[in-house]
C-alpha cells in the first residue's frame, strides 16, 4: 500500500472503519465504567455505529459527511478522566488487534488528540504523565 495514501485508504475505507467500530462498540457495552454512560444516551446503535464511522472517516482523510457537533454532545455525560482512560484503552486494544500495526498505531494518536482536545472541552483535567506524548508511566 501507498504510504503517502491517507489513513483512510491505508485502512481499508470504510469497511474496515466500521468493522473497527463494532468491535469497539461490542467492547464499550459490555464496560462496567463505559455501559451506563453509552446506554443511558445511545438508543440505535446501528445508527449510533454509523454517525462515528462518518466522524472517524473524516479524520483519517475519507469522505467528509460528519456533521455531529461532537464535543457539545459530551457536555452533559458528567465525564472524568477514568472514562477517558477507559475508553482510551479499549480504543487501543481493538486497533491493534484489528488493523496493521502502523494505522493502529495512527488511529491510537488520532484518539489521543481527540481525547486531549474534548478533555478541555469538557473541563476535565488530564494527568501531566499521559499528557506527555509516548510516556507511559510503569
Amino acid at each position: 500500500m501507498d504510504e503517502t495514501a491517507a489513513l483512510f485508504e491505508r485502512l481499508g475505507g470504510r469497511t474496515a472503519v466500521e468493522r473497527l467500530l463494532r468491535h469497539f462498540y461490542a467492547d464499550v457495552r459490555q464496560h462496567q465504567l463505559l455501559n451506563p454512560i453509552f446506554n443511558s444516551k445511545v438508543e440505535d446503535w446501528p445508527a449510533h455505529i454509523e454517525k462515528i464511522a462518518r466522524f472517524w472517516t473524516q479524520v483519517t482523510g475519507g469522505p467528509t459527511r460528519y456533521a455531529g457537533g461532537m464535543p457539545i454532545k459530551h457536555m452533559p455525560l458528567g465525564l472524568r478522566e477514568e472514562h477517558f482512560v477507559a475508553w482510551l484503552g479499549l480504543w487501543e486494544v481493538n486497533c491493534r488487534q484489528w488493523l496493521a500495526p502502523d494505522c493502529a498505531s495512527e488511529m491510537i494518536t488520532q484518539a489521543h488528540q481527540i481525547a486531549s482536545r474534548l478533555r478541555q472541552f469538557v473541563g476535565v483535567t488530564q494527568p501531566v504523565t499521559q499528557a506527555i506524548p509516548g510516556f507511559r508511566p510503569n
